[in-house]
């Protein structure tokens, strides 16, 4: 007894060491599944959170809300160059969808928070865990602390937030991947009629009009270098090397011959060097075609010498306004990607198929597989090459976060009531400027994907932890105030938008079934939903309705945040 009391004191004097068990046991947590179920991370550490606050322990302020302006400028610098190009590109119908679906989202919220007579902590918390959109609790925080009421008013709407979020959000996460997953393809024909159409859909998307290549069916197909030994009849008359490369490609596979060993000589081919039996070439493209051409070139052989050259894999970022616009089919025709293949596509975090017919947006990070000749002569013509660093530009984190307060704390009044942005708001927006900023002009900037995920995750967080400690004493009684009614009201509010959106996506906006679903996961910024949609399909597919929908539903419902405080006051 005498150790806990002796831990409890130390934990008071110390309020860090409280917050980091509350985020190694809440990641622990949440990094458990049990038949496919997890809590996620955000609401165990919530709720490893309350527990460790039982201790009545006290946090400075400025600690949770400095890292929560963390995760909100990661998260728009992450978004901001998808979220900016949509507005103006051929993205503008889901874009408008995103609207609609965010929108649906927010007044069927407030709708329900008015038919019950929910208070405005409640409706903010209902709105972050139906929607489960984590941020609204700081956001909603910030807000209610510009509101015209008393102190005690505040506290005890801002203290029921998180509970009324951890009430609703498990089933807004399993619920909205259940809906998509599941009641979607039932509501669009049944998942048989919506496969096939996904099939369909898949295959007009990798028809080509330039090349028959089939190699772009499917991201991350491995790229392999073979070397084989030339003794097939084909060859029994020399043939050039542009002879059998064009071969390949009318057998529809995209590979090239990246170099030959001739009469004991090693050489870098040309397109009219002649191959001759006897001969031994190396083989460059997707793994599954070079095994295949035993039959008609000869055995493999393992020449290290032969095999022993420079190849490169390398990111590139898209800036270049000559390529933005183009699909990979047209790209792949350019003469500065011969020997070269597009092994995936990264948009803001996202993988999106490889198909002849993806249209490429400026941002897009694609990773170039080749001969680092070949390589670095195409990746200049797409844009910057985006080599991994371990730094990160602190100068525009830092003033970034700056300049997006001081937007965020200017504020006009309606009547009583002050209206502003905050300051999460502002930094919300700061970092989609940048992100964007970035994306124009790479050379600055740059922050590496691993430490946007720090920021985001920790971020987030760490914010989460200190709500949770310090809402941890009143926490079992708002459970209480709460009842059995808010989660009922949560299903509504996560249900009623979504099934919406999918009868709107398929009779108003004309969404295939496949971009249809993917579209409302990503408006909902619900990432589980997508994952169960293309496991449900089998297919990658949807991804190519997530990513534009995403980066719009991620700034419009955390800025609803601001809306369903101040529309329920």
């Amino acid at each position: 007894m005498e150790l806990f009391d002796w831990f409890v004191q130390t934990c008071r004097d110390n309020p860090s060491i409280p917050i980091f068990l509350t985020i190694g046991v809440g990641f622990w947590i949440g990094s458990l599944k049990y038949k496919g179920f997890s809590l996620g991370v955000v609401t165990s550490v919530l709720l490893v959170g309350v527990l460790v606050g039982q201790m009545d322990i006290t946090i400075p302020g400025p600690i949770k809300n400095v890292f929560f302006l963390l995760f909100l400028f990661a998260i728009g610098y992450s978004v901001g160059p998808q979220f900016f190009r949509a507005l103006r590109g051929d993205g503008i119908k889901q874009v408008l969808f995103a609207v609609v679906l965010c929108m649906l989202c927010l007044f069927v919220t407030w709708g329900v928070a008015k038919v019950m007579g929910y208070n405005v902590g409640e409706a903010a918390g209902l709105f972050s865990g139906a929607q489960t959109i984590s941020a609204v609790i700081g956001v909603g925080t910030d807000t209610v602390g510009t509101l015209g009421v008393s102190a005690a008013q505040k506290k005890a709407w801002i203290d029921i937030i998180p509970v009324a979020y951890a009430v609703c959000y498990v089933f807004g996460t399993i619920g909205s991947a259940y809906i998509l997953a599941n009641l979607g393809p039932l509501m669009l024909g049944g998942i048989k009629k919506v496969k096939a159409d996904t099939a369909a859909l898949e295959k007009e998307m990798n028809e080509s009009s330039l090349t028959s290549d089939p190699a772009y069916i499917i991201a991350n197909r491995p790229v392999a270098f073979r070397a084989y030994s030339v003794t097939a009849d084909f060859f029994d008359s020399p043939q050039t090397v542009a002879r059998i490369e064009e071969h390949l490609k009318s057998e529809g596979k995209r590979l090239f011959i990246e170099r030959v060993r001739s009469g004991g000589n090693i050489i870098d081919p040309k397109p009219d060097l002649l191959i001759s039996k006897g001969d031994e070439i190396v083989l460059s493209g997707r793994r599954e075609y070079i095994v295949e051409d035993e039959s008609w070139i000869g055995p493999e052989v393992n020449d290290a010498e032969l095999l022993d050259f420079p190849a490169e894999q390398i990111p590139v970022m898209i800036t270049k306004k000559t390529v933005a616009g183009l699909t990979v089919d047209q790209l792949r025709a350019q003469k500065y990607m011969y020997g070269v293949s597009i092994k995936s596509i990264d948009r803001g975090g996202v993988g999106v198929p490889v198909f002849a017919k993806t249209k490429l947006m400026a941002g897009d990070i694609l990773t170039l597989v080749g001969l680092s000749s070949e390589v670095n002569t195409a990746a200049p013509k797409l844009g910057y090459v985006d080599r991994p660093k371990n730094s990160s530009d602190l100068v525009l984190v830092g003033l970034g976060i700056v300049i997006g307060c001081l937007i965020g704390v200017l504020s006009i009044h309606a009547g009583n009531i002050p209206i502003s942005l905050s300051t999460s708001g502002g930094t919300l927006i700061a970092g989609l400027v940048f992100g964007w900023l970035r994306s124009k002009h790479p050379t600055f900037g740059r922050i590496p994907k691993e430490a946007l995920w720090l920021m985001n995750n920790l971020g987030l967080n760490m914010f989460i932890a200190v709500i949770g400690i310090t809402s941890g004493p009143s926490f079992i009684s708002g459970i209480k105030e709460v009842g059995f009614d808010l989660f009922l009201a949560g299903i509504v509010c996560t249900s009623l938008p979504l099934i919406l959106g999918v009868i709107i996506g398929h009779k108003i906006f004309k969404f295939r079934p496949a971009i249809n679903l993917g579209c409302c996961a990503g408006g909902r910024t619900t990432t589980a939903a997508l994952g169960a949609v293309q496991e449900s399909l089998g297919s990658t597919l949807p991804a190519m309705g997530y990513t534009v929908t995403y980066a719009v539903g991620n700034t419009l419902l955390i800025l609803m945040g601001v809306a369903i405080v101040l529309m329920t006051v």
